[in-house]
Order: structure tokens, then C-alpha cells, then sequence
């Protein structure tokens, strides 16, 4: 499979979108990131505003990270980056599918997605392996 192309936006399309977004009281809006062609949904964190127009005029998906209160760039550090293929807004504007082409691993933990876990048989269990040693590389 082909990767996906590179979808960046113009100044006056990410403008109309931030118009509508519905951030909370912190600011933030939480993207909830899904592989575009197989429909696998990878991960979700927060945008603020700098954030969402980032990725919008750049097509490099980028986040707000709450425990370092900087933005992030998924994948600047280990190199599993996030191109964007699509933005939606949903309904109401106060959540973000982000419609990515992943390479690499999504999930800081060396996981293709972050929804490894599940409950089964009355127990939690990790359903996933450890795809890449994410201590090698640098979590992101």
C-alpha cells in the first residue's frame, strides 16, 4: 500500500475550522487520531487552537502535551510521525477525528495503536505486543 498524500490546508480553511471548534475551559479539544485506510483508530490526545493550525498548514499532525504544557509534534523525537490525510469536526465541534497515515508505531508504550488493553474473561488483559523498544528511540 501506497503512503497517503500529504493534506495541508489554506489560511482561510484553517480560520473557518477554528471558528467552529469548541475548545474547553483549558483550552484544549480532544483529536482522536484514526488509520485512513483501515479505519483502526491509533490514539487520542488534546489540540489547543496553535495546535489544530499547525497541523492544518503543515500536514505533520501536532499536540498539546498536558504533562509538559508544550506543543507536540507526533514523531519529532522517534521518528513515528503522523501525516495528515483529513481533518473532521464533529457535530457539536468539541472533538477532532484526525485521519492520519501512521508510520511506525502510534502508542509511546511501542504499540502499533494505544487500545491495547481489554477486559476479558474478568480480566484486564494486554492484547498487543511490544512492536518497537521505545527507550531506544525516545517516546512521543
Amino acid at each position: 500500500m501506497y503512503p497517503a498524500t500529504l493534506t495541508t490546508y489554506q489560511p482561510a480553511e484553517i480560520a473557518a475550522a477554528l471558528t467552529v471548534i469548541q475548545f474547553n475551559d483549558e483550552g484544549l479539544v480532544p483529536a482522536i487520531a484514526q488509520q485512513h485506510d483501515s479505519g483502526e483508530i491509533l490514539m487520542m490526545a488534546w489540540m489547543d487552537r496553535d495546535a489544530v493550525a499547525e497541523t492544518m498548514r503543515s500536514g505533520r499532525v501536532c499536540y498539546w502535551s498536558r504533562s509538559r504544557q508544550v506543543p507536540w509534534r507526533k514523531g519529532d523525537t522517534s521518528g513515528h510521525i503522523q501525516t495528515l490525510v483529513e481533518l473532521r469536526i464533529d457535530c457539536d465541534g468539541d472533538t477532532l477525528l484526525v485521519l492520519v497515515d501512521q508510520t511506525g508505531v502510534a502508542c509511546h508504550t511501542g504499540r502499533h495503536n494505544c487500545f491495547f488493553q481489554a477486559v476479558r474473561d474478568g480480566a484486564l488483559q494486554t492484547i498487543a505486543p511490544i512492536v518497537v523498544d521505545m527507550s531506544r528511540i525516545g517516546k512521543d
